[in-house]
């Protein structure tokens, strides 16, 4: 339970700083922290070359979903997050899962569902307040 605090904390700091900091292009940061998350994986997996294949590949398709979400929507960065935390989840079943941190599962999922959340609701307020207008 403690991992799933400590992320969900994790998460919420991100967004209070990167709210903060106004001057930022919010979508090309929340795009640049997606993309990096799932590089962490890649250092975790280093010395397992099946497990390095996998992670190289997850972190190229998370990448992709970055860059295809600053360009069009935040729903799409949102989504890319979400899927994150399911790789999270997923990871377990690999044969090289004992590569990764004890409870980081738990701890990056309960990070990208915040932030993900997050991104989905402002953008939901978004094209609710426009549609009203």
């Amino acid at each position: 339970m403690i991992p799933v605090i400590i992320g969900i904390s994790s998460g919420l700091f991100v967004i209070l700083i990167i709210a903060l900091l106004k001057q930022l292009d919010k979508p090309i940061v929340y795009g640049l922290i997606l993309s990096g998350i799932g590089f962490l994986y890649v250092g975790f997996t280093w010395s397992d070359i099946t497990a390095l294949i996998i992670t190289c590949a997850q972190a190229v398709f998370f990448l992709f979903i970055a860059c295809y979400g600053i360009k069009k929507s935040l729903y799409i960065l949102g989504a890319g997050y979400f899927l994150h935390g399911i790789w999270d989840l997923l990871y377990n079943l690999f044969p090289a899962s004992s590569l990764i941190p004890p409870h980081y599962d738990l701890f990056c999922l309960s990070i990208d569902f915040t932030i993900g959340a997050y991104l989905l609701l402002i953008r939901y307020r978004k094209v609710k307040v426009s549609f009203i207008l």
